[in-house]
Protein backbone atom coordinates (compact mmCIF):
# COMPACT_ATOMS: atom_id res chain seq x y z
CA UNK A 1 0.00 0.00 0.00
CA UNK A 2 1.18 3.60 -0.62
CA UNK A 3 2.38 5.75 2.12
CA UNK A 4 1.81 2.51 4.57
CA UNK A 5 4.39 3.94 6.55
CA UNK A 6 3.33 7.45 6.62
CA UNK A 7 -0.22 5.58 7.79
CA UNK A 8 1.33 3.69 10.34
CA UNK A 9 3.15 6.64 11.85
CA UNK A 10 -0.34 8.13 12.25
CA UNK A 11 -1.83 5.58 13.36
CA UNK A 12 0.70 4.87 16.52
CA UNK A 13 0.70 8.66 17.48
CA UNK A 14 -3.29 8.07 18.49
CA UNK A 15 -3.18 8.11 21.90
CA UNK A 16 -6.39 6.18 23.65
CA UNK A 17 -9.68 7.84 23.66
CA UNK A 18 -8.50 10.66 22.26
CA UNK A 19 -9.46 12.14 18.64
CA UNK A 20 -7.25 11.15 15.47
CA UNK A 21 -3.96 12.61 14.41
CA UNK A 22 -4.82 15.87 12.36
CA UNK A 23 -3.33 14.00 8.88
CA UNK A 24 -5.96 10.77 9.31
CA UNK A 25 -8.55 13.47 8.80
CA UNK A 26 -7.32 15.25 5.93
CA UNK A 27 -4.78 13.77 4.00
CA UNK A 28 -4.58 12.45 0.64
CA UNK A 29 -3.33 9.48 1.46
CA UNK A 30 -5.50 8.23 4.54
CA UNK A 31 -8.50 9.25 1.89
CA UNK A 32 -7.04 6.83 -0.38
CA UNK A 33 -6.51 4.84 2.43
CA UNK A 34 -10.17 5.15 3.59
CA UNK A 35 -11.86 4.30 -0.44
CA UNK A 36 -9.46 1.26 -1.11
CA UNK A 37 -9.86 -0.29 2.39
CA UNK A 38 -12.93 1.29 4.31
CA UNK A 39 -15.79 2.08 1.79
CA UNK A 40 -14.77 -0.53 -0.68
CA UNK A 41 -14.91 -3.70 1.92
CA UNK A 42 -17.72 -2.82 4.53
CA UNK A 43 -21.28 -3.32 4.27
CA UNK A 44 -22.53 -0.47 3.13
CA UNK A 45 -26.15 0.49 3.83
CA UNK A 46 -27.97 1.88 0.60
CA UNK A 47 -31.62 2.44 0.68
CA UNK A 48 -34.81 0.20 1.13
CA UNK A 49 -35.92 -2.31 -1.11
CA UNK A 50 -39.44 -0.22 -1.50
CA UNK A 51 -37.41 1.87 -3.35
CA UNK A 52 -36.93 -0.81 -5.84
CA UNK A 53 -40.75 -1.82 -6.51
CA UNK A 54 -40.44 -3.53 -9.93
CA UNK A 55 -38.36 -5.36 -12.57
CA UNK A 56 -35.82 -3.42 -13.76
CA UNK A 57 -35.74 -0.38 -11.21
CA UNK A 58 -32.50 0.28 -10.30
CA UNK A 59 -30.39 2.61 -7.59
CA UNK A 60 -26.79 4.01 -9.11
CA UNK A 61 -24.10 6.08 -7.47
CA UNK A 62 -20.45 6.53 -7.17
CA UNK A 63 -18.55 4.88 -3.95
CA UNK A 64 -15.48 6.79 -4.40
CA UNK A 65 -14.41 6.56 -8.07
CA UNK A 66 -16.30 3.52 -8.36
CA UNK A 67 -19.75 3.56 -9.77
CA UNK A 68 -22.57 0.98 -8.72
CA UNK A 69 -25.82 -0.20 -9.63
CA UNK A 70 -28.05 -2.38 -7.56
CA UNK A 71 -31.34 -3.44 -9.59
CA UNK A 72 -34.43 -6.06 -8.84
CA UNK A 73 -34.06 -8.51 -11.71
CA UNK A 74 -37.16 -10.47 -13.69
CA UNK A 75 -36.96 -13.15 -11.07
CA UNK A 76 -37.67 -10.46 -8.27
CA UNK A 77 -33.95 -10.55 -7.43
CA UNK A 78 -31.71 -7.88 -6.42
CA UNK A 79 -28.65 -7.93 -7.41
CA UNK A 80 -25.29 -5.50 -7.40
CA UNK A 81 -23.68 -4.58 -10.26
CA UNK A 82 -20.06 -2.66 -10.57
CA UNK A 83 -21.92 0.35 -13.22
CA UNK A 84 -18.93 -0.56 -15.77
CA UNK A 85 -19.59 -1.85 -19.04
CA UNK A 86 -17.41 -4.68 -19.85
CA UNK A 87 -16.38 -3.49 -23.53
CA UNK A 88 -14.36 -0.41 -22.64
CA UNK A 89 -15.27 0.35 -19.48
CA UNK A 90 -17.86 3.15 -19.61
CA UNK A 91 -20.28 4.25 -17.20
CA UNK A 92 -23.74 2.54 -18.19
CA UNK A 93 -26.50 4.15 -16.03
CA UNK A 94 -26.15 7.72 -14.55
CA UNK A 95 -26.19 8.27 -10.80
CA UNK A 96 -29.88 8.11 -9.64
CA UNK A 97 -32.45 6.32 -9.63
CA UNK A 98 -34.59 4.77 -12.56
CA UNK A 99 -36.12 1.74 -14.32
CA UNK A 100 -34.64 0.22 -17.47
CA UNK A 101 -35.89 -3.42 -19.35
CA UNK A 102 -31.92 -3.98 -20.05
CA UNK A 103 -28.99 -1.95 -19.14
CA UNK A 104 -27.25 -0.20 -22.83
CA UNK A 105 -24.71 1.03 -22.43
CA UNK A 106 -24.06 4.64 -23.92
CA UNK A 107 -21.49 4.60 -26.06
CA UNK A 108 -21.40 1.80 -28.16
CA UNK A 109 -24.84 0.08 -26.94
CA UNK A 110 -23.61 -2.89 -25.61
CA UNK A 111 -26.59 -4.39 -23.86
CA UNK A 112 -27.08 -6.41 -20.63
CA UNK A 113 -29.76 -8.25 -19.02
CA UNK A 114 -31.35 -7.41 -15.38
CA UNK A 115 -29.66 -10.27 -14.30
CA UNK A 116 -25.93 -9.00 -15.98
CA UNK A 117 -25.65 -11.05 -18.77
CA UNK A 118 -24.33 -9.76 -21.93
CA UNK A 119 -26.77 -10.17 -24.39
CA UNK A 120 -25.29 -7.93 -27.51
CA UNK A 121 -22.52 -6.58 -28.47
CA UNK A 122 -22.07 -5.54 -32.05
CA UNK A 123 -19.62 -6.17 -34.07
CA UNK A 124 -17.62 -8.63 -32.30
CA UNK A 125 -15.66 -11.50 -34.19
CA UNK A 126 -17.90 -15.35 -34.17
CA UNK A 127 -15.47 -16.91 -31.55
CA UNK A 128 -16.24 -13.81 -28.79
CA UNK A 129 -17.94 -15.16 -25.68
CA UNK A 130 -20.56 -13.28 -24.60
CA UNK A 131 -20.99 -15.08 -21.30
CA UNK A 132 -17.77 -14.46 -20.58
CA UNK A 133 -18.40 -10.49 -20.63
CA UNK A 134 -21.09 -10.23 -18.38
CA UNK A 135 -21.30 -7.41 -15.78
CA UNK A 136 -18.98 -7.80 -12.53
CA UNK A 137 -20.97 -8.64 -9.80
CA UNK A 138 -20.91 -7.82 -5.52
CA UNK A 139 -22.32 -9.06 -2.25
CA UNK A 140 -25.96 -8.22 -1.69
CA UNK A 141 -27.55 -8.56 1.34
CA UNK A 142 -31.66 -8.01 2.47
CA UNK A 143 -32.77 -7.46 5.65
CA UNK A 144 -36.11 -6.85 6.72
CA UNK A 145 -36.95 -4.28 3.63
CA UNK A 146 -33.11 -2.69 3.59
CA UNK A 147 -30.42 -3.18 1.45
CA UNK A 148 -26.60 -3.38 2.30
CA UNK A 149 -23.61 -4.44 -0.49
CA UNK A 150 -19.80 -4.75 -0.08
CA UNK A 151 -18.02 -4.25 -3.35
CA UNK A 152 -15.39 -6.74 -1.64
CA UNK A 153 -15.47 -10.34 -1.03
CA UNK A 154 -13.44 -9.78 2.14
CA UNK A 155 -16.59 -8.29 3.89
CA UNK A 156 -17.27 -8.72 7.57
CA UNK A 157 -19.23 -11.74 8.47
CA UNK A 158 -22.86 -10.07 8.12
CA UNK A 159 -25.00 -12.98 9.81
CA UNK A 160 -24.54 -11.77 13.54
CA UNK A 161 -25.60 -8.53 12.03
CA UNK A 162 -28.92 -9.63 10.29
CA UNK A 163 -29.50 -11.95 13.39
CA UNK A 164 -30.04 -9.42 15.67
CA UNK A 165 -31.92 -6.64 13.35
CA UNK A 166 -34.24 -8.73 11.35
CA UNK A 167 -36.35 -9.50 14.07
CA UNK A 168 -36.04 -5.98 15.36
CA UNK A 169 -36.67 -4.35 12.26
CA UNK A 170 -39.27 -7.02 10.25
CA UNK A 171 -42.49 -5.94 12.34
CA UNK A 172 -41.81 -1.88 11.53
CA UNK A 173 -42.96 -2.49 8.10
CA UNK A 174 -40.44 -1.32 5.74
CA UNK A 175 -40.80 -3.75 2.95
CA UNK A 176 -44.46 -1.77 2.75
CA UNK A 177 -43.16 1.56 2.78
CA UNK A 178 -42.26 4.56 -0.19
CA UNK A 179 -39.63 7.22 -0.60
CA UNK A 180 -41.20 10.29 0.31
CA UNK A 181 -38.18 12.71 -0.08
CA UNK A 182 -34.42 12.63 -0.62
CA UNK A 183 -32.03 15.56 0.37
CA UNK A 184 -28.31 15.86 -0.37
CA UNK A 185 -26.09 17.66 1.53
CA UNK A 186 -22.18 18.69 0.64
CA UNK A 187 -20.36 19.30 3.36
CA UNK A 188 -16.61 20.28 3.38
CA UNK A 189 -15.61 18.58 5.27
CA UNK A 190 -14.15 15.02 6.29
CA UNK A 191 -16.32 11.70 6.52
CA UNK A 192 -14.83 10.69 9.82
CA UNK A 193 -16.04 14.26 11.24
CA UNK A 194 -18.85 14.35 9.85
CA UNK A 195 -19.73 10.78 11.72
CA UNK A 196 -18.18 11.25 14.94
CA UNK A 197 -20.76 13.94 14.94
CA UNK A 198 -23.31 11.97 14.19
CA UNK A 199 -21.87 9.60 16.53
CA UNK A 200 -23.09 11.62 19.59
CA UNK A 201 -25.09 13.65 21.24
CA UNK A 202 -23.00 15.93 23.44
CA UNK A 203 -23.44 18.87 21.37
CA UNK A 204 -27.57 18.17 21.08
CA UNK A 205 -28.59 20.68 23.90
CA UNK A 206 -26.71 23.43 22.43
CA UNK A 207 -27.05 22.62 18.62
CA UNK A 208 -30.54 21.23 17.74
CA UNK A 209 -33.34 22.98 19.19
CA UNK A 210 -35.69 21.30 16.64
CA UNK A 211 -34.46 17.78 17.35
CA UNK A 212 -34.35 18.32 21.52
CA UNK A 213 -37.96 18.18 21.24
CA UNK A 214 -38.08 14.80 20.60
CA UNK A 215 -35.20 13.22 20.96
CA UNK A 216 -33.61 12.05 24.61
CA UNK A 217 -30.68 14.27 24.21
CA UNK A 218 -29.09 13.25 27.48
CA UNK A 219 -29.67 8.76 26.44
CA UNK A 220 -27.18 6.62 27.50
CA UNK A 221 -24.94 5.47 24.83
CA UNK A 222 -26.72 1.98 24.77
CA UNK A 223 -29.60 4.16 24.16
CA UNK A 224 -31.50 3.38 27.53
CA UNK A 225 -33.57 5.55 29.22
CA UNK A 226 -31.39 7.17 32.51
CA UNK A 227 -34.72 6.60 34.27
CA UNK A 228 -35.02 2.91 35.22
CA UNK A 229 -38.52 2.96 36.13
CA UNK A 230 -39.42 4.63 32.59
CA UNK A 231 -37.30 1.88 31.24
CA UNK A 232 -38.76 -0.81 32.69
CA UNK A 233 -42.05 0.27 31.59
CA UNK A 234 -41.17 0.57 27.98
CA UNK A 235 -39.39 -2.19 27.68
CA UNK A 236 -42.92 -4.12 29.36
CA UNK A 237 -44.94 -2.08 26.74
CA UNK A 238 -42.55 -3.00 23.88
CA UNK A 239 -42.80 -6.82 25.17
CA UNK A 240 -46.71 -6.61 24.61
CA UNK A 241 -46.08 -5.84 20.93
CA UNK A 242 -43.42 -8.72 20.85
CA UNK A 243 -40.97 -6.13 20.21
CA UNK A 244 -37.04 -6.30 21.15
CA UNK A 245 -35.95 -3.53 22.65
CA UNK A 246 -31.66 -4.72 22.51
CA UNK A 247 -29.36 -3.27 22.50
CA UNK A 248 -27.38 -5.29 20.56
CA UNK A 249 -23.88 -4.48 19.43
CA UNK A 250 -20.83 -5.52 17.28
CA UNK A 251 -17.40 -4.57 15.76
CA UNK A 252 -19.54 -2.30 13.28
CA UNK A 253 -22.85 -2.02 14.32
CA UNK A 254 -25.54 -1.52 16.70
CA UNK A 255 -29.22 -1.78 17.57
CA UNK A 256 -31.41 -0.19 19.95
CA UNK A 257 -35.00 0.64 20.32
CA UNK A 258 -35.58 3.46 22.93
CA UNK A 259 -38.40 5.65 24.28
CA UNK A 260 -38.73 9.31 23.29
CA UNK A 261 -39.18 12.13 25.51
CA UNK A 262 -42.24 11.99 28.10
CA UNK A 263 -45.33 12.10 25.50
CA UNK A 264 -43.63 12.48 22.15
CA UNK A 265 -44.48 9.68 19.85
CA UNK A 266 -42.56 10.75 16.71
CA UNK A 267 -39.31 12.92 16.16
CA UNK A 268 -41.22 16.46 15.25
CA UNK A 269 -40.99 19.93 15.97
CA UNK A 270 -44.23 19.32 18.29
CA UNK A 271 -43.61 15.71 19.44
CA UNK A 272 -46.85 14.27 17.24
CA UNK A 273 -47.39 12.31 14.94
CA UNK A 274 -46.19 13.68 11.45
CA UNK A 275 -48.15 10.93 9.29
CA UNK A 276 -51.94 9.90 9.74
CA UNK A 277 -50.76 6.27 7.81
CA UNK A 278 -48.60 4.42 10.09
CA UNK A 279 -46.15 2.39 8.91
CA UNK A 280 -47.22 -0.35 11.12
CA UNK A 281 -49.88 -1.13 13.21
CA UNK A 282 -48.29 -1.07 16.67
CA UNK A 283 -48.05 0.92 19.47
CA UNK A 284 -48.35 4.62 18.83
CA UNK A 285 -45.43 5.16 21.34
CA UNK A 286 -43.26 2.79 20.40
CA UNK A 287 -40.22 5.49 20.42
CA UNK A 288 -37.40 4.47 17.90
CA UNK A 289 -35.27 1.83 16.80
CA UNK A 290 -32.04 2.90 15.57
CA UNK A 291 -29.35 0.86 13.99
CA UNK A 292 -26.34 1.84 13.03
CA UNK A 293 -23.51 0.34 10.68
CA UNK A 294 -19.34 1.74 10.80
CA UNK A 295 -18.39 3.30 8.56
CA UNK A 296 -21.43 5.60 7.26
CA UNK A 297 -24.90 4.82 8.34
CA UNK A 298 -27.48 5.33 10.68
CA UNK A 299 -31.21 4.94 10.42
CA UNK A 300 -34.45 5.99 12.96
CA UNK A 301 -37.73 3.83 12.58
CA UNK A 302 -40.50 5.42 13.93
CA UNK A 303 -43.93 4.48 14.12
CA UNK A 304 -45.01 6.51 11.46
CA UNK A 305 -42.17 6.90 9.19
CA UNK A 306 -38.28 6.11 9.03
CA UNK A 307 -35.05 8.46 8.47
CA UNK A 308 -31.52 7.19 6.83
CA UNK A 309 -28.65 9.20 7.09
CA UNK A 310 -25.82 7.74 5.36
CA UNK A 311 -22.21 9.54 4.13
CA UNK A 312 -19.82 9.32 0.93
CA UNK A 313 -16.14 10.79 1.24
CA UNK A 314 -15.94 12.52 -2.16
CA UNK A 315 -12.61 13.58 -1.25
CA UNK A 316 -10.06 13.88 1.88
CA UNK A 317 -11.99 17.52 2.64
CA UNK A 318 -15.54 16.56 1.39
CA UNK A 319 -18.44 14.46 2.36
CA UNK A 320 -22.02 14.06 0.32
CA UNK A 321 -24.79 13.30 3.41
CA UNK A 322 -27.52 11.22 1.63
CA UNK A 323 -30.78 11.45 3.57
CA UNK A 324 -34.12 9.37 2.89
CA UNK A 325 -37.48 9.99 4.88
CA UNK A 326 -40.16 6.97 4.07
CA UNK A 327 -43.47 6.43 5.03
CA UNK A 328 -46.13 3.80 4.60
CA UNK A 329 -46.48 2.97 0.89
CA UNK A 330 -50.04 3.96 1.26
CA UNK A 331 -49.84 7.35 2.77
CA UNK A 332 -50.54 10.61 0.91
CA UNK A 333 -49.20 13.58 1.03
CA UNK A 334 -51.47 16.58 1.63
CA UNK A 335 -54.18 13.90 2.95
CA UNK A 336 -51.76 11.94 5.22
CA UNK A 337 -49.12 14.24 5.86
CA UNK A 338 -47.61 17.27 5.26
CA UNK A 339 -43.71 17.31 3.15
CA UNK A 340 -42.85 20.23 5.31
CA UNK A 341 -43.78 18.65 8.38
CA UNK A 342 -41.94 15.46 7.59
CA UNK A 343 -38.55 16.71 7.01
CA UNK A 344 -38.26 19.52 8.95
CA UNK A 345 -36.66 18.20 12.24
CA UNK A 346 -34.20 15.79 10.62
CA UNK A 347 -33.78 18.43 7.38
CA UNK A 348 -32.40 21.21 10.49
CA UNK A 349 -30.93 18.70 12.02
CA UNK A 350 -28.59 17.85 9.26
CA UNK A 351 -27.68 21.36 8.17
CA UNK A 352 -26.66 22.19 11.44
CA UNK A 353 -24.78 19.16 11.90
CA UNK A 354 -23.31 20.92 8.34
CA UNK A 355 -22.45 23.64 9.80
CA UNK A 356 -20.79 22.19 12.79
CA UNK A 357 -18.53 19.22 10.47
CA UNK A 358 -17.47 22.52 8.65
CA UNK A 359 -16.49 24.34 11.29
CA UNK A 360 -14.83 21.33 12.81
CA UNK A 361 -13.07 20.64 9.48
CA UNK A 362 -11.58 23.88 9.84
CA UNK A 363 -10.46 23.68 13.01
CA UNK A 364 -8.91 20.54 12.68
CA UNK A 365 -7.01 21.90 9.59
CA UNK A 366 -4.81 24.55 11.74
CA UNK A 367 -1.36 23.31 12.30
CA UNK A 368 -1.94 24.26 15.87
CA UNK A 369 -4.70 21.03 15.81
CA UNK A 370 -4.18 18.80 18.81
CA UNK A 371 -5.76 15.57 19.09
CA UNK A 372 -8.18 16.37 22.32
CA UNK A 373 -9.66 13.55 24.90
CA UNK A 374 -13.28 12.55 24.38
CA UNK A 375 -15.85 12.48 26.84
CA UNK A 376 -15.63 8.76 27.54
CA UNK A 377 -19.65 9.31 29.11
CA UNK A 378 -20.48 11.36 26.51
CA UNK A 379 -18.64 10.46 23.36
CA UNK A 380 -18.53 6.77 23.96
CA UNK A 381 -19.91 5.49 20.34
CA UNK A 382 -17.38 8.35 18.53
CA UNK A 383 -14.34 6.31 20.77
CA UNK A 384 -15.93 3.24 19.02
CA UNK A 385 -15.84 4.46 15.69
CA UNK A 386 -12.33 5.56 16.50
CA UNK A 387 -11.20 2.65 17.78
CA UNK A 388 -13.07 0.82 14.76
CA UNK A 389 -11.15 3.14 12.56
CA UNK A 390 -7.85 2.89 14.03
CA UNK A 391 -8.59 -1.26 14.41
CA UNK A 392 -9.21 -1.98 10.56
CA UNK A 393 -6.26 0.61 9.04
CA UNK A 394 -3.87 -1.62 11.84
CA UNK A 395 -5.56 -4.54 10.14
CA UNK A 396 -4.70 -3.36 6.67
CA UNK A 397 -1.35 -2.26 7.59
CA UNK A 398 -0.49 -5.82 9.39
CA UNK A 399 -0.19 -4.18 12.60
CA UNK A 400 -1.05 -5.47 15.94
CA UNK A 401 -5.07 -4.94 16.17
CA UNK A 402 -7.94 -4.99 19.33
CA UNK A 403 -10.76 -6.61 17.81
CA UNK A 404 -14.30 -5.70 19.35
CA UNK A 405 -16.41 -8.75 19.59
CA UNK A 406 -19.68 -9.49 18.13
CA UNK A 407 -22.43 -9.09 20.66
CA UNK A 408 -26.65 -10.26 20.92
Amino acid sequence: MQDASRLAELVALRKKNHALPRDLYISREAYDFDIQEIFSKQWLMIGLECELPKPGHYLAMTIGQTPIVVIRGRDNEIRGFFNSCRHRGAQICADGAGRSARLVCPYHQWTYELDGCLVHANAMPEDFDAAAHGLRPFQVRLVAGAIYISLSADAPDFEPFAKCLEPMLEPMGLKDARLAHTEVYVEKANWKLVMENGRECYHCEACHPELGISFPIAITPDFSAEDAARSRAYRERMARHGLGVGPADGSWWQIARFPLNDGVVSMSLDGKAVVARSLCDLDSEMGSLRFATEPHNFCHVLGDYAFVFSCYPTGPEETVVVAKWYVHKDAVEGVDYDHKRLIETWDATNRQDRDLAENNHRGVRSIGFVPGPYSQEAEALVIRFADWYCDRLSAALGLSTVQIADVA
